[in-house]
């Protein structure tokens, strides 16, 4: 064989001393091998340091050998960390990922799910939609294999991976209440059709004032157009201009709470000491910030893996899988923003 020359499934064949279909079964994993011949050619493989050509291969199948991951935001923290992870947990499983950011687009996270002319671009589509409400999600391709990402109930044509969003909302309400406050704020409500994650959380919120026959501060729920820093201190500072303001704020995601945060700080208030704050996502950010952000940490690795082994089921079966809901485990992170300082360190 001429050094240089790339290695072909036919000179693996020739070496192992069997037909280029049973190397060929080899090498994708079908069963209708011997162990006896399965050695075999592996040694082969492993002596000429055969690679199979993977796009090919895809090709061969109908596939791309890619996957899509749709969000909203590729500058909210919380979709990058989750990124990273279905990245990893497609790698291990042989697939690229595309990925695609819609901005809450209708009309772009609408075409993107009705698929189309992109089919020979991705197998299926990991999907975290915003723009789209429930019964929009109805209205696309029911071939496409996809799972949601977020609050859309699955409707049994797609899984839905999330965590319970209003026992978390509910837990770090009730933290807050156990710290003795008396009059807590939500920053990010949005009673709107699109808008079922910041409705289940305010759900939990008010959940957890009913448990304890408590009063809901109804001007202390401020409705956000997104979960960002720059939302979380423009409610901060009205909740601040108020005559009674809030000794305590759930805030929806942590850049919300770094925002809330930042007003706090510039209008000379301490945190926790004159007003405490929580957070959701569990973001890099929040736990090097100072404070340090109190927060509901979603079990992210497990959403990401989840999803991918659903989507790869659903792209591997002839006959669609039902759809499954799916909720991975959440925890209650408490950082300096609600429990003050460490013993030993002092603020900046």
């Amino acid at each position: 064989m001429r050094r240089g020359r790339e290695v072909t499934l036919r000179d693996v064949a020739e070496l192992a001393g069997v037909s280029s279909r049973t190397v060929s079964n080899v090498v994708n994993g079908y069963a209708n091998v011997t162990e006896r011949t399965r050695l075999r050619v592996q040694r082969a493989v492993d002596q000429l340091g055969y690679r199979p050509n993977v796009l090919a291969r895809n090709l061969a199948q109908g596939r791309s050998g890619q996957i899509a991951v749709v969000v909203p935001y590729l500058d909210t923290p919380y979709f990058s960390e989750l990124l990273q992870s279905i990245i990893r947990a497609a790698r291990v499983q042989g697939y690229n990922v595309l990925i695609d950011q819609t901005d809450g687009d209708r009309d772009h996270e609408r075409m993107l799910v009705n698929h189309g002319s992109s089919r020979l671009l991705f197998d299926g589509v990991i999907f975290s939609p915003l723009g789209l409400s429930q019964a929009a999600l109805a209205d696309r391709d029911p071939t496409l294999p996809l799972v949601i990402l977020g609050e859309r109930v699955s409707d049994g044509t797609f899984d839905h991976v999330g965590i319970d969003d209003v026992a978390a909302s509910r837990q770090a309400t009730e933290h807050l209440l156990d710290l003795g406050r008396s009059r807590v704020a939500a920053i990010g409500d949005q009673p709107y059709e699109t808008g079922e994650a910041a409705q289940l959380r305010t759900r939990g919120f008010r959940e957890a004032h009913e448990r304890r026959s408590l009063a809901v501060h109804e001007e202390l729920i401020i409705r956000t157009p997104r979960f960002n820093r720059p939302d979380g201190a423009g409610a901060m500072a009205h909740l601040l201009d108020l005559d009674h303001p809030p000794d305590a704020v759930f805030c929806y995601s942590d850049l919300v709470a770094l925002g809330a945060i930042h007003t706090l700080v510039s209008r000379g208030l301490r945190v926790p000491e004159d007003v405490a704050v929580i957070g959701y996502d569990d973001i890099e950010d929040g736990a090097y910030s100072n404070p340090t952000v109190t927060t509901i940490s979603p079990d992210k690795e497990m959403i990401a893996t989840t999803a991918v082994e659903r989507l790869l089921l659903r792209i591997d079966s002839r006959t669609p899988p039902p759809g499954l809901e799916l909720r991975a485990p959440h925890k209650l992170v408490v950082r300096e923003s609600t429990a003050g300082p460490a013993p030993g360190r002092r603020r900046a």
